[in-house]
C-alpha cells in the first residue's frame, strides 16, 4: 500500500502541474511534448548528463571492436537514438542504424552526425524498442540503448527484440537510470514524482528495476554495475551501466 504522505505530495505536485494535466486531457500536451518540449529538454539535460558520464561511457564502449563480425565489419543498432550523444564513442567505420520512436530529434541529430563522420550511418527507422520488425534476426553485432528503457512500454519485450536482432556472440550495451534503494529518501521522492514526471517527460518511469529484467533475460553473460550520476535536484541519480552478450 502506498503511504498517505506519498499520495498527498503527489496531489500537491499534480496541482502545481495542473496546466499540463489540463492540456493532456485536451489532447494538446502529448503532440507538443513529442515535437517541441521533449526534444528541446532532452538536448539540454543530455548535455549535462553527457559531461557527467563521458568517462564512464568511454570505458563502457572500449571493448566494442572485440565484437566485430568474422568479416571484420561492426554493425550496430541503436535503440532510442535521440540526439545521438553516443556516436562519438563508436569505433571508426562502424555501421550504425538509428531507431527512435520519436522522429522529432532531426536537428540535433544531424548536428551530431556531422560532428562524427568516422561512423557510417546506414538508416534511420522510426520504431519502438518492442517492435524492431524492420531489422532482420541475427543481423547486428551490437545493440546500444542509453536512457531509453525507462520509457519503453515493455522492458522485457524490448530485451526480447534485442536478443532477436543480435547475432550469436553479439553484445548489448546499456546505461539507464533506475529505482533508488527502497529504504531511501530518494525512492520516496521518486514515488511522489512518478505520475507527474511520467506525464511531463514523455512516459519516463522513475521506479523501474531494470537490472532485474536484464538478469532474467536470456543473455549468456551479463556485466552490470550500479552507479550514481550526480544530477542534483533530480530523482534520476541511481543508474546501472554495463553490457550483456547473447
Amino acid at each position: 500500500t502506498m503511504e498517505p504522505s506519498i499520495l498527498l505530495l503527489r496531489a500537491c505536485l499534480a496541482l502545481l502541474a495542473m496546466p499540463i494535466y489540463l492540456l493532456s486531457f485536451l489532447g494538446i500536451w502529448e503532440p507538443f511534448c513529442r515535437k517541441i518540449f521533449f526534444p528541446f529538454f532532452l538536448e539540454k539535460i543530455s548535455a549535462v548528463h553527457e559531461k557527467k558520464v563521458k568517462q564512464r561511457k568511454q570505458d563502457l564502449f572500449r571493448n566494442l571492436p572485440d565484437f566485430k563480425s568474422p568479416s571484420g565489419e561492426l554493425k550496430l543498432l541503436e535503440i532510442g537514438t535521440g540526439c545521438g550523444p553516443n556516436f562519438q564513442f563508436y569505433p571508426p567505420g562502424c555501421k550504425v542504424t538509428c531507431t527512435d520512436v520519436n522522429p522529432n530529434f532531426q536537428q540535433s541529430l544531424s548536428k551530431n552526425m556531422s560532428k562524427n563522420q568516422h561512423v557510417q550511418y546506414e538508416r534511420f527507422l522510426v520504431a519502438a524498442g518492442e517492435d524492431l520488425h524492420q531489422v532482420p534476426s541475427g543481423s547486428v553485432d551490437a545493440v546500444v540503448c542509453t536512457l531509453v528503457l525507462c520509457s519503453v512500454q515493455d522492458v522485457n519485450g524490448t530485451l526480447k527484440e534485442v536478443l532477436r536482432v543480435l547475432r550469436p556472440g553479439g553484445v548489448f550495451y546499456f546505461l539507464e537510470h533506475v529505482a533508488a534503494d527502497h529504504s531511501s529518501w530518494l525512492y520516496f521522492w521518486q514515488q511522489v514524482c512518478y505520475p507527474t514526471w511520467k506525464l511531463v517527460f514523455a512516459g519516463c518511469c522513475l521506479t523501474r528495476e531494470i537490472w532485474k529484467n536484464l538478469e532474467q533475460a536470456n543473455f549468456s553473460e551479463l556485466s552490470l554495475r550500479h552507479t550514481s550520476v550526480a544530477l542534483p535536484w533530480t530523482p534520476i541519480e541511481p543508474h546501472i551501466i554495463g553490457y550483456a552478450v547473447k
